[in-house]
C-alpha cells in the first residue's frame, strides 16, 4: 500500500481528506475503489448540504457492489466533482486528483484528530484482509 499518500488524513471507512485552507476535499482511497471494482455509478451531496462526521454523504456503485460514503468531517458542502456523473472511472484511475467527490467548508478542525494518517490506515487496510 505505498501509494497512499502521506500528506493525507483517513477515515476507517475509506475516505480521504485533503486541507486546502479552511476546506476539505474528501474523495474513497485507493484501497477502497480496488475492493469495489469498476464503477459505473457516482451520487454526490449537494452544493449547500450540511454533513457532520459520519453522516452518509453518497453513494458509489460498481459492477459488484453499492457502498455509502460517509463525510469524515463535519461541514457544509461547497463543491462536488460534476465530473464523476460522466465519468464514474475517474475514481478508479485516479482515486486522489481527478477522482475527488466533494468538497467541504470545514466547521470544526478538531475533527481531523480523529482520523488516520497513513500508517494507521495501511494497517487498518492489512488487518481488514487477514
Amino acid at each position: 500500500m505505498s501509494d497512499t499518500p502521506k500528506d493525507l488524513y483517513y477515515a476507517a471507512t475509506h475516505e480521504w481528506v485533503r486541507i486546502e485552507g479552511d476546506e476539505a476535499v474528501i474523495g474513497i482511497t485507493d484501497h477502497a475503489q480496488d475492493a469495489l471494482g469498476d464503477l459505473v455509478f457516482v451520487e454526490l451531496p449537494e452544493v449547500g448540504d450540511v454533513l457532520h462526521a459520519g453522516d452518509e454523504a453518497g453513494v458509489v456503485e460498481s459492477v459488484k457492489a453499492a457502498s455509502d460514503i460517509y463525510a469524515p468531517i463535519s461541514g457544509q458542502v461547497v463543491a462536488v466533482n460534476e465530473d464523476l456523473a460522466d465519468s464514474p472511472e475517474l475514481v478508479n484511475s485516479n482515486p486522489y486528483h481527478d477522482g475527488w467527490m466533494f468538497r467541504l467548508r470545514i466547521s470544526d478542525q478538531a475533527e481531523l484528530q480523529e482520523l488516520l494518517n497513513a500508517a494507521e490506515y495501511n494497517e487498518q487496510c492489512a488487518a481488514e484482509e487477514h
